[in-house]
């Protein structure tokens, strides 16, 4: 029986939705897979490999959330958990449409509510590589053991690797510059207007230095040797961007001398993080996990961080993490705990369990 792809549309998620989506509970958990070693800008195109794995990685902020608003410099780092996506694009005249197969592990709801936006974004990928569903059928199936949330950087993970997917589908060669290129084109379905963090951080992997200009933004990307493991865990509270940064931003304005303060110390915070990603010491776990406390309580008096937020990097800390902080916008959304090996991971990932609609375990890399 032949089967048909004509004019077909739609976005499936077959992979049954657990209540708690504890390392357990997803497929395949968080393999240990480093994230390519690629300087930005690289000149040399590939052919990428049949058969060969097509990634992009997820993103946590390690330092600056909020502070970047106003020029100051950041640092994002990868995460070994991918979004991994296959393309097959058919032969035969008469198969046209766009099927897309949706088997990532995911928050209950999440893919739902962003299918559209997933659709889109597929869309626009193919159409910066010259390919219209319109005249031709495509398939693309996207898998991986990244579960979609806000603020894991899932939307950018995405298209990133179909971009490396079609490309590979289309025998083309491209250098990863251009491979970015697609994908922030894809995040303009998700955003609007994306920042360029998150899909560069998903296609360089290791560590992103991040700073607002008046034009572009200036971006710096620093490999990591070897891995740093940590938890991740949401407060399943979705929180309004656009009304925290507004709330910082009315405060900054009444009390200026306030944020002046906490920036001074938030900016010798990065000078000590940016010095460690770089030197890269057999103490950098312990490092990023004393900042990321120092960070958090920098956040807590900018009013971006809540009591769930505050009782899990409570319950981390007290579970033997190096250090743990809130990531993103705050009032919500998703903090991580930096670990010292496999066995301190393990305790603090069962601690946040008790606590916490979802946790995940992975690694910067």
């Amino acid at each position: 029986q032949v089967r048909s792809w004509a004019r077909a549309l739609e976005a499936s998620s077959r992979q049954p939705q657990a209540p708690r989506s504890s390392p357990a509970a997803l497929p395949g958990r968080c393999r240990s897979v480093r994230p390519a070693r690629k300087r930005m800008g690289e000149p040399a195109a590939k052919k990428a490999r049949t058969g060969e794995v097509h990634r992009g990685f997820g993103k946590l902020i390690l330092y600056g959330e909020h502070f970047v608003v106003y020029r100051q410099p950041a640092l994002v780092a990868a995460v070994t958990a991918s979004t991994d996506a296959t393309v097959e694009l058919s032969t035969a005249e008469w198969s046209t449409g766009l099927i897309v197969e949706d088997l990532r592990p995911a928050v209950p709801g999440y893919k739902d509510k962003k299918a559209d936006e997933m659709l889109e974004s597929t869309r626009l990928v193919l159409d910066h590589f010259g390919v219209d569903p319109k005249k031709r059928g495509v398939k693309v199936v996207l898998s991986g053991d990244l579960a979609p949330v806000s603020g894991i950087g899932a939307s950018a993970a995405n298209c990133v690797s179909v971009a490396r997917a079609l490309a590979e589908a289309l025998g083309k060669e491209v250098t990863e510059k251009e491979i970015n290129r697609a994908a922030f084109i894809g995040e303009t379905a998700y955003h609007g207007t994306p920042s360029g963090i998150d899909n560069t951080a998903s296609t360089y992997g290791g560590v992103l230095r991040f700073q607002r200009t008046e034009g572009d933004p200036l971006f710096e990307n620093f490999s990591l040797k070897t891995e740093v493991p940590i938890v991740y865990a949401s407060t399943g509270i979705t929180s309004s961007t656009t009304e925290v940064v507004g709330d910082v931003r009315a405060r900054k304005e009444k009390d200026p001398e306030w944020y002046d303060k906490l920036a001074a110390q938030y900016l010798d915070l990065f000078g000590r993080a940016e010095t460690a990603v770089k030197s890269e010491t057999a103490t950098l776990a312990a490092t990023l996990g004393k900042l990321a406390n120092e960070n958090h309580a920098l956040l807590q008096e900018l009013t971006v961080s809540c009591k769930e937020l505050d009782d899990l990097v409570i319950a981390a800390r007290h579970a033997g993490a190096l250090g743990a902080k809130m990531s993103g916008t705050g009032r919500g959304g998703l903090m991580f705990a930096v670990c010292e090996d496999a066995a301190s991971q393990d305790r603090v990932a069962a601690a946040l369990e008790k606590l916490a609609p979802q946790v995940w375990k992975t690694s910067f890399a």
